[in-house]
Formats: structure tokens, C-alpha cells, sequence
């Protein structure tokens, strides 16, 4: 019945859903076709005669035998497959469920594995739901675990089922069908099949055993959610695919095996042992109200050592520069390239540009005061490091350009969400005694890429120019981070020496990166002080094609940088591992060489 994909299966049975314009029916028995077997049985119910119809439309050649269960809406799908157990007694069978979406390989791993009573299982992710096993080393189904019997400290040890099997016809004489008569009878209609093969299992000759997939692709279809991820992963269009992909902007967790080098993040940090504590009092959290605007304030002005009212915590940093380029008036002068949440929040009529002129879009304070120096600006905005190029501006420049601005009566806003990455020692303007003495100084820091917490959604803005911040405060929402945000703050403290240890693992693996993407034939790599780094391709590789090279074939999600430098052949490739970074350097090699 699919009631969780809401109006969509009002009128229609579930497997009777669109993905990408073609029915989940429509898809799932031409597969099944090309394998040329003696029969489809199919078990309808909801919307049965609805379906037949439909199914009579599709030009199916292998015949179809139609079983109808009158009372769907009182039994679960234990008492479908009973229906039909004369027919699994007849032949070798390969079972399906309608709500899934697979492709060809997924068939083919059961059909050609020589086993013949085999349940289809994937290694379990985050993203799945419903029924798992437990594996021997032999492919032994060692336990069913149904959802109410699931352990989340046991996810490591955990497959999921596909819910695709193959049964010989002897299984399904001698075990299956002989169990689930019994169960049937003594637990009732209301039931899942999987229970049956659970009992099977405890046997000490059980047969069947699993088929483990390894990268193939599938995915079951339960709410709107699961369609929309499944019509990105599964459209035959590459092109598309890569714009469904992108315009989700992160969520990348819910994509199988989905390795990520287009969002940053700190992959050292945070400690196992800082995790263990959040989870520790993961039920507090969840169920308790976050404190509001001032204390959320007081906890970031103990972690950064300034006063409360010249700090501001956000939903983010992006929540802050929205509220912030908001306040600004008059012209705003920016670097091009750069993170675009900025000049997106500002009018581009008042804002002035300055593109290095150089291949590596690197720049010195000099340069920005040098260009902006006749220019009729009341703001100006720096990223240091640069994003996407990485370009960094040492402190003792960046204090020239705090000196130059406040001589101009320029309101300087430095966003140094990567500069914890840099080299340079002690490398943070946030400073008490920096910001009170230069109250047209707006220091940006995004708390989710330095310390590798995206999903906290924190950042702050720390300023001397304390009615802002207030006003601010003011313009944001009073709850506008939640519990875990907060625990994070309040314990951050306790974790600097390993923050400093993560950043130092960061920059010697930064190094390496550098050094093995240099030996990629076509790459021209670009000096980066952030956890990122930007590369020129030759003109002959084009990278938006390369882009979805790498997804489609590699299942690796890269920036690519043309809008943002003129068509030009650049890209941006965080700073991951070095398991995760090699894995993006094998790929690339094999692609441009």
C-alpha cells in the first residue's frame, strides 16, 4: 500500500511509483525478463486489477500468473507468499519485494553465484532500514535480526538483507515452505516472511546461505526521501545525475559507498573519545531545550578568550553572513574566486571585484591595498586561506590590512574558517585585545570545517563593533543551535591538545596530497594552506567531464571550479585521509593517464 509515499500511492500500488519516468514494475520485470525463466508469479492485492492492466500494457514475453490476496489490509506479506507457495514447491524461484530499485549487476550476483538457496545481503549503512544478519566467515547466516531486535552498537557486525533470494526447489519442499505453514499457524497472518527464514537459520543443516554484494547498486523505496535519492542514483542520464547529486548540497552519507572531496571537513578531528562523550549524554541532549542567544555567547567567548558581547554564535557561519552582509552598507569590495555565500548576499551593482592576475589566483595584503586603494569602498571582505585556492595572507600582513582599512574607514570582514590549517603558528585574529582596537574589524570562523563537525551546524563571528554583534543577536534566532551544538561547546576545552595534534596530522597529509596529485599527468597542482587544494588541469581535460567520470564510474564526488573562474580548467579536491586520498589519486590516474 506504500502509505508513506503519501498521494503518491493513493490510487496505485507501490511498485507502481515513477523513478526518473519509469515505474518501479515497468524497470523491475524487464530486468527479470532478460533472464528468460518459465514463469513471473506475481502476489497483487492493493490496487490488484489496477496493476494487472497496467502490467498488461509493458510487452512482458515470459507468462505471468497473477495471484490475488483479498485481504492485503489484514495480513502482512507472510500470508502473500503463502498464496503462492504452490509454486515455489514447482521450481527453483528467485523472490522479489516491488519497492526495489537495482541495477543489472545486483541480478546478476545472485542468478550467476552456483549456490543454489542464497539470500542477497550488502554490508549495512546508515541510510538502511528494516531486517539484517549476522555472517560467518563462511557465508553462514549466523542470525536474523529483526528491527525490534536491532542493537546500534552491533551495526559493525550487521548486513542487511536486499530482499532478493533465490530458493532451490528442494529448500523450498523440505525447509521453507513446511515452515512457513507452521509459523503461519502459530503466530498468525500478520507476519513477515523474513521470520521464517529467522527460524530456519537456528537449524543445524539451515542451506541457505548469503550472497554478499560489494559496491553494487540498489536501494529500497519507503517515503518520498528514498525516491528522491534513488531517481539521482539511478537515472540514466550522467548529466543529470551529477546536477540531482550537487543540488542536494551534502546528505551525502544516505549515497552507498558515496566518497566525498567537494564539502570540507577536518578528517582527524573529533576524537573517538569526544564522540563517546556527546553519545554518552546523547538522551539529555536530544530531549532537553538548548540554553538560548547569551549563554550559547558565553560558552564561545570562554573557548576563543574574549568578552560575551563581542562574540556571536550561529546556525553555522553561514547563518552570521547572512545576518552580517545584511548590516553592511554602502559598496563592498571582494576577491574573485571565493566562497560565494558573500557576494551572493550583497547587491552586485555595489560590489567591486579584484581577480588576481596570476594562474594561481594568489594575492598578498599589498596586492588588496594596492588595488582597492582608489576605490570607492565601505567594505571589504578576505577569506584566508582563500576558498577555492587556498591562498594565505600571514598574520602580519593581514594586521597591515586591519591598519590600512580602519585609516580608510573600511569596515574589514576576514573569514578565517581554514586558518587553524595554516602553518604559520598562531595564525587566529581572534583576539580580545585585536578586536577592541579595531572595532571595524568582523573576524568569521566556521566551526564545522576546522573541527570536522558539519553536522553541529556552528560557527561565530567575534567583533569589537559590539552593537552590531548585539543587533545581531537580535536579528538571529534566540534558539538558533541546538543541544549537541552546545554540549560541543561546552566540552571543546577539554580536547585542544587533540585539535592541535588533528591539524598537524592534517598538514603533513596536505603535503602528501599535494606531492602525489603533482605526479597525475595533466595536473597542475596549486600551493594550499587550507584543508583543500586546488589543481589546473591541461586544456585538453575538461572537468566538468572528469567530475562525472569520477562519480559515475568511481563513485567519487569532486568541485569543479569553471563557473567560478571563467570557464577556466580548475579544481577543488579536499583534504581527506590518506586511505580516502589515495583512493581519489588512483582514480584520477587512471582517467588522465
Amino acid at each position: 500500500m506504500g502509505k508513506r509515499l503519501k498521494e503518491l500511492t493513493q490510487n496505485n500500488t507501490k511498485c507502481m511509483v515513477k523513478v526518473n519516468g519509469v515505474t518501479l514494475i515497468d524497470r523491475m520485470l524487464h530486468q527479470i525478463e532478460k533472464l528468460q525463466l518459465s514463469r513471473i508469479v506475481i502476489v497483487v492485492g492493493y490496487e490488484g486489477q489496477k496493476l494487472i492492466d497496467y502490467i498488461g500494457t509493458l510487452d512482458i514475453k515470459t507468462p505471468i500468473v497473477y495471484v490475488n490476496n483479498p485481504i492485503y489490509d489484514k495480513t502482512n506479506n507472510i500470508y502473500s507468499l503463502a498464496l503462492a507457495k504452490d509454486w515455489l514447491v514447482k521450481e527453483d524461484t528467485l523472490l522479489f519485494e516491488s519497492d526495489l530499485i537495482f541495477e543489472d549487476s545486483v541480478l546478476d550476483a545472485l542468478v550467476s553465484d552456483p549456490r543454489e538457496t542464497l539470500a542477497l545481503v550488502d554490508k549495512y549503512e546508515s541510510w538502511m532500514d528494516g531486517t539484517c544478519v549476522k555472517l560467518g566467515e563462511d557465508d553462514t547466516i549466523e542470525a536474523f535480526v529483526p528491527g525490534k531486535k536491532f542493537k546500534f552498537n552491533e551495526i559493525k557486525e550487521y548486513f542487511k538483507t536486499v530482499n532478493l533470494y533465490k530458493f532451490s526447489r528442494q529448500f523450498s519442499e523440505t525447509h521453507y515452505v513446511p515452515f512457513l505453514d507452521a509459523y503461519q499457524s502459530a503466530l498468525g497472518e500478520n507476519e513477515y516472511y523474513e521470520q521464517v527464514l529467522r527460524v530456519i537459520t537456528m537449524l543445524d543443516e539451515p542451506v541457505i546461505k548469503a550472497k554478499r554484494l560489494d559496491g553494487q547498486k540498489w536501494y529500497e523505496i519507503d517515503d518520498i526521501q528514498d525516491l528522491d535519492i534513488a531517481e539521482s542514483i539511478f537515472t540514466p542520464d550522467e548529466d543529470e545525475k551529477v546536477r540531482l547529486l550537487q543540488g542536494r548540497y551534502g546528505g551525502y552519507w544516505r549515497y552507498p559507498k558515496l566518497l566525498d572531496f567537494c564539502y570540507l571537513v577536518n578528517p582527524y578531528f573529533p576524537p573517538q573519545k569526544m564522540i563517546d562523550e556527546i553519545k554518552a549524554n546523547f538522551s539529555v541532549l536530544l530531549t532537553e531545550y538548548p540554553s538560548g542567544m547569551r549563554v550559547n555567547s558565553l560558552l564561545a567567548a570562554k573557548n576563543f578568550g574574549v568578552h560575551q558581547d563581542c562574540i556571536l554564535v550561529g546556525n553555522g557561519a553561514a547563518e552570521l553572513i547572512k545576518s552580517l552582509m545584511e548590516n553592511l552598507h554602502g559598496t563592498v569590495g571582494f576577491i574573485r574566486p571565493t566562497f560565494d555565500e558573500y557576494p551572493n548576499r550583497f547587491d552586485r551593482e555595489k560590489s567591486v571585484d579584484f581577480t588576481p592576475d596570476n594562474n594561481d589566483y594568489s594575492y598578498t595584503a599589498e596586492d588588496i591595498m594596492r588595488f582597492f586603494d582608489d576605490k570607492d569602498i565601505q567594505n571589504l571582505v578576505v577569506i584566508n586561506p582563500d576558498n577555492p585556492s587556498g591562498n594565505y595572507i600571514p598574520k602580519e600582513g593581514l594586521l597591515r590590512l586591519i591598519d590600512w582599512s580602519k585609516k580608510r574607514g573600511i569596515k574589514l570582514i576576514i573569514d578565517e574558517s581554514f586558518v587553524d590549517f595554516a602553518d604559520e603558528a598562531d595564525s587566529t585574529l581572534i583576539y580580545q585585545d585585536i578586536l577592541a582596537q579595531n572595532p571595524h574589524l568582523y573576524v568569521m570562523k566556521s566551526i564545522s570545517k576546522s573541527y570536522g563537525v558539519p553536522g553541529l551546524r556552528l560557527g561565530v563571528l567575534a567583533s569589537g563593533d559590539t552593537e552590531t554583534i548585539k543587533k545581531m543577536k537580535k536579528d538571529v534566532a534566540i534558539w538558533n543551535i541546538n543541544s549537541f551544538g552546545e554540549f560541543y561547546m561546552q566540552i571543546e576545552e577539554k580536547y585542544k591538545k587533540d585539535y592541535a595534534a588533528a591539524l598537524a596530522k592534517l598538514r603533513v597529509e596536505r603535503a602528501r596530497f599535494q606531492r602525489e596529485l603533482a605526479t597525475i599527468r595533466g595536473v597542475r597542482v596549486i600551493p594550499s594552506q587550507a584543508n583543500f587544494v586546488m589543481v589546473e588541469l591541461e586544456e585538453r581535460i575538461s572537468p566538468k567531464e572528469l567530475l562525472k567520470t569520477l562519480l559515475i564510474k568511481h563513485n567519487l564526488l569532486i568541485k569543479e571550479l569553471t563557473t567560478k573562474t571563467n570557464g577556466r580548467n580548475y579544481l577543488r579536491l579536499a583534504v581527506r585521509n590518506t586511505i580516502d586520498n589515495d583512493i581519489l589519486i588512483a582514480a584520477m590516474k587512471e582517467e588522465l593517464e
